[in-house]
């Protein structure tokens, strides 16, 4: 069983949400640090970036494969987890703690799933 914490949102593409007023932190979920295996890169977006809904915000590279990360709103990149750097196995060992980026959106979070949706979604 993957965690799936219950204060956040979810996108089909194993992203994970937090809003807060009309900043939205994201990360990658559980599930997908698991499909991922070991993240040895991020290929972090610059500050300032600004983003459409479904547009790629960051690349994560591991052992395996690298994956995209996708933009759950429009919006604009304001902070970026430089930690992620020197240090991109955190992701593996605390995703919900590690976040990527902070998106300031001009709109709310809309088509987010809720933990159970995605709990349903990945089979669980």
């Amino acid at each position: 069983m993957h965690e799936v914490p219950e204060n956040l949102g979810y996108t089909k593409t194993h992203e994970w949400v937090k809003q807060d007023g009309n900043v939205c932190t994201v990360g990658i979920t559980d599930y997908a640090q698991g499909q991922l295996t070991d993240i040895v890169y991020v290929d972090l977006p610059k500050v300032g970036k600004k983003l459409k809904k479904g547009e790629v915000l960051l690349t994560v590279e591991s052992v395996k494969s690298a994956e995209d990360v996708y933009s759950p709103v429009d919006g604009e990149v304001v902070e970026i987890n430089n930690e992620l750097e020197n240090k991109p196995e955190i992701l593996n060992q605390k995703p919900y703690e590690s976040w990527m980026a902070k998106i300031k959106t001009s709109g709310g979070i809309v088509s987010l799933m809720k933990p159970d949706e995605y709990k349903k979604f990945i089979g669980e």
